[in-house]
């Protein structure tokens, strides 16, 4: 058991951190060293990146997002590979990471934006159908609502039903459940939003708008 705890603590302490590191700072300073926080709407989403570079930018900042997520999840697999239980590292990895993602420690514990990507991510490295069918149905809610928050509460209800159905490992389904839920109780606020018809819907069309109110 002690061997156990010697493996989880590296995991969770770099999971939590891993989430807890804003893709939009670290992009900001390595790949296109600007303050991308006073450019655009101001934001953290990937929303206001694709308004700045287009969607070619936010696909790149989206990759950066996915590859910082799935280190704790890589590292969770190759340390608990050691007890033959890669498949639960990589799960509670996932776990810790959304902690850190909606959570996170560097933003006074508040996320600036949905944990979608995170979401899909974490659910793929559990169980590949459990995070396909997750992101199938975010996909086509959001795409027909324009509501982010609810395709990511849909995806969340659907990941607990394929957990249940399809993954065996009684532990492993019930980080998956847990990811899920995390999402969940994080997207309640904007839930209640939208019920009050407060909560803005998503647009794909390009807004340049904002660029009349830059200084020269």
């Amino acid at each position: 058991m002690i061997v156990y705890w010697l493996l989880l603590l590296p995991v969770a302490f770099v999971g939590y951190l891993s989430g807890s590191i804003s893709t939009m700072r670290v992009a900001s300073r390595f790949v296109f060293h600007k303050n991308l926080r006073r450019l655009g709407t101001g934001n953290l989403f990937l929303s206001n990146f694709r308004r700045l570079y287009g969607w070619w930018g936010a696909v790149k900042l989206l990759l950066v997002e996915i590859i910082k997520d799935m280190l704790p999840i890589l590292l969770g697999a190759l340390l608990l590979a050691i007890k033959k239980h890669a498949d639960v590292g990589a799960a509670f990895g996932a776990f810790c990471m959304l902690m850190g993602r909606l959570w996170p420690l560097f933003n006074g514990f508040k996320a600036s934006h949905h944990g979608a990507v995170a979401l899909a991510a974490a659910l793929l490295s559990v169980e590949v159908s459990v995070g396909a069918s997750a992101a199938l149905v975010m996909l086509i809610v959001i795409w027909f609502t324009r509501y982010l928050s609810l395709g990511v509460a849909a995806g969340a209800l659907i990941a607990v039903v394929t957990a249940l159905l399809t993954v065996d490992d009684r532990l492993v389904m019930l980080l998956a459940i847990f990811c899920a839920a995390l999402v969940l109780v994080h997207e309640i606020p904007a839930l209640l939003r939208m019920s009050q018809g407060k909560e803005e819907r998503l647009s794909f069309e390009q807004d340049i708008s904002y660029k009349f109110d830059e200084k020269f």
